[in-house]
């Protein structure tokens, strides 16, 4: 479900002149304020969402509302990709996800071979590049299940730290990690908004199954 098409993650080189552009995009839960340069993706900020969207899922919409006129590449496809999560799922697979350009993601890289190679990379990182590559649109994993697929059992409250750090929510779905009991557990957004991308997820999910 999830797009198929690896981000690229760039070097260091040339850090010192990286100039940040700002997007505002405006969806079904709230404005997502989103940065990134020439080169990928920095961050997306996400609102505090104090009560539930009414009828979001059934007239979603999703546009920038600020910024438009001087969005890079990566911030017009990282708009292009939140647009279909929100509002065309069945389009994410045919997307690329965009380059992105984080100090904390920055050192890992692709190869033809071998989808994810992590050189000296923290746990952190190893984490949220197991989440985006595993995990996928309409599923759930736990804090420990996470740790598992990342290579330790037993750093579940590394995981959470990690869910914590995440620069990118949303396209690295912290959201879809939830606490074993069951319960969603902590979120950037807040609870009511991981509450409702998992119920979008799997509304989705179902619709399109039909």
């Amino acid at each position: 479900m999830a797009s198929r098409l690896v981000p690229k993650v760039t070097s260091k080189e040339g850090e010192s002149q990286c100039k940040q552009k700002h997007a505002v995009l405006l969806s079904p839960v709230g404005k997502l304020k989103i940065s990134g340069c020439e080169t990928g993706l920095h961050e997306i900020k996400l609102p505090k969402m104090s009560v539930l969207p009414s009828g979001a899922e059934s007239s979603a919409t999703c546009e920038v509302c600020e910024g438009a006129e001087e969005m890079t590449e990566p911030l017009k496809q990282c708009t292009a990709w939140l647009h279909a999560y929100f509002c065309e799922p069945a389009r994410m697979a045919s997307l690329p996800i965009p380059a992105f350009h984080h100090p904390l993601l920055r050192r890992a890289m692709h190869t033809n071979s071998t989808p994810f190679v992590f050189l000296a990379d923290s746990f952190t990182r190893q984490v949220l590049w197991t989440l985006l590559r595993d995990v996928k649109f309409g599923e759930a994993v736990s804090y420990k299940q996470l740790a598992d697929l990342a290579g330790n059992s037993r750093a579940a409250r590394a995981v959470g730290g990690a869910m914590r750090s995440n620069p990118i929510p949303i396209i690295i779905p912290c959201h879809r990690v939830i606490c074993s009991s069951g319960q969603s557990g902590n979120y950037g957004g807040g609870n009511l908004m991981k509450e409702w991308l998992l119920s979008h997820e799997k509304l989705q999910k179902e619709k399109l199954a039909y």
